[in-house]
């Protein structure tokens, strides 16, 4: 497991109110410990590793609970829920073949006004930015895929 980068976790949970479990720790340690965006399934399977009476459930109601304090976010796909414990400003680079996440930061999108012509109702808090293509990875097998 990579060192977790979003230290100070814990003393965040507690102001938060968060009843702490080995289960809840567990399950942000290993979301936090990577960047790959992983599934709850991905999580799950990490965290049985340690704690091998823990539930998929237990980990949906984790993820849902870090959601709802401001932990972490989730990035929905056509695929699956993916799931994020970086929370400073970024975007998301979407493979659309391998459906591969990369985090991308640009202070220019970071500064797009927080309003939108024509909807004076609604207060917008946050925004975030997807763009979606082919990873070097992918672009390479496609051009093999045209080249016999």
């Amino acid at each position: 497991m990579k060192e977790i980068k979003h230290k100070g976790y814990i003393e965040r949970f507690q102001k938060k109110g968060l009843k702490l479990t080995n289960q809840r720790i567990a399950v942000y340690e290993a979301l936090a410990s990577t960047d790959t965006h992983p599934t709850a399934d991905s999580i799950y399977r990490q965290v049985k590793e340690k704690y091998p009476m823990i539930s998929l459930n237990t980990v949906y109601n984790t993820l849902e609970v870090l959601k709802e304090i401001g932990e972490i976010s989730q990035i929905h796909t056509d695929v699956s829920a993916r799931f994020d414990a970086n929370m400073s400003p970024h975007h998301h680079l979407v493979c659309i073949n391998c459906k591969k996440i990369e985090d991308f930061v640009d202070t220019e999108l970071d500064q797009i006004p927080l309003k939108v012509p024509g909807r004076a109702g609604f207060k917008i808090l946050s925004h975030k930015i997807e763009f979606q293509g082919y990873c070097e990875k992918c672009q390479n097998e496609k051009i093999m895929d045209l080249n016999p």
